[in-house]
């Protein structure tokens, strides 16, 4: 997991078995690295420059459009896209979330790692498929880390949501309890570790929070609205 580098950088590292030379860290409210929500781009300028010289490596920052696009070093793109898949050293795959899933990824034997932006919309539409696809590695020695989302209690879809995860995978039903009005309460969490699961990776972790619910600790667009800040779930390698 490592040390908390300074207390100027909420949050901590990943909570998983990765090999040495995977390092991790995960924000939480204090440090708003959104340009969408209220804080000024000056201030989260300054709160990415921060991220990236405490934690001692460069984060490929994305503009992310809730799809499925993967930046890895072979395409030249740097935004539009809502994940990244790296083998350099010293370079962050790194997702903003305030509701939504960030996805870590690392391998247990080779030198590649990934992150995924993984809202309901790119979750149904394939992110994390295209993310293992641009690791192209063997499913079984991948590790995933299931960031802080917003939680099945908290999270009320319309049917066509759940119609959508069906069309693809009826093993979604489970991710599902009935709400009213025709609602229904989903579960990210487990939408996601059914996709995975489906793709050979079975080692998966994290997945206890609920941004909406925990507001002390993370940004939630669904409670706040516009003005919400973003949290960063970032992985990287170094030299061993």
């Amino acid at each position: 997991m490592g040390e908390r580098p300074s207390t100027l950088l909420p949050g901590g590292p990943v909570d998983w078995p990765a090999p040495p030379g995977v390092r991790t860290w995960s924000t939480r409210r204090g440090l708003d690295l959104g340009l969408q929500g209220a804080t000024a781009p000056e201030q989260v300028n300054q709160h990415r420059q921060t991220l990236a010289r405490t934690l001692q490596m460069q984060p490929w920052w994305l503009t992310q459009v809730h799809g499925v696009g993967v930046k890895t070093e072979r395409e030249g793109m740097d935004e539009g896209a809502d994940a990244s898949v790296t083998r350099q050293t010293g370079i962050g795959c790194i997702v903003l979330t305030a509701d939504c899933l960030p996805v870590l990824f690392c391998h247990e034997k080779e030198p590649v790692v990934g992150a995924a932006h993984a809202g309901w919309r790119g979750l149904a539409a394939g992110v994390l498929e295209n993310t293992l696809q641009a690791m192209a590695v063997d499913p079984e020695g991948i590790l995933a880390w299931l960031g802080p989302a917003i939680g099945p209690q908290a999270f009320e879809v319309g049917t066509e949501v759940r119609e959508q995860f069906l069309r693809s995978q009826t093993e979604s039903e489970e991710a599902f309890r009935s709400g009213q009005r025709g609602k229904w309460w989903a579960d990210l969490y487990v939408l996601a570790r059914l996709r995975l699961a489906r793709l050979g990776v079975t080692r998966i972790y994290g997945g206890e929070h609920c941004t909406v619910l925990e507001n002390e600790s993370f940004y939630s667009y669904r409670r706040e609205g516009l003005g919400a800040g973003r949290m960063g779930h970032v992985v990287w390698r170094v030299e061993p």
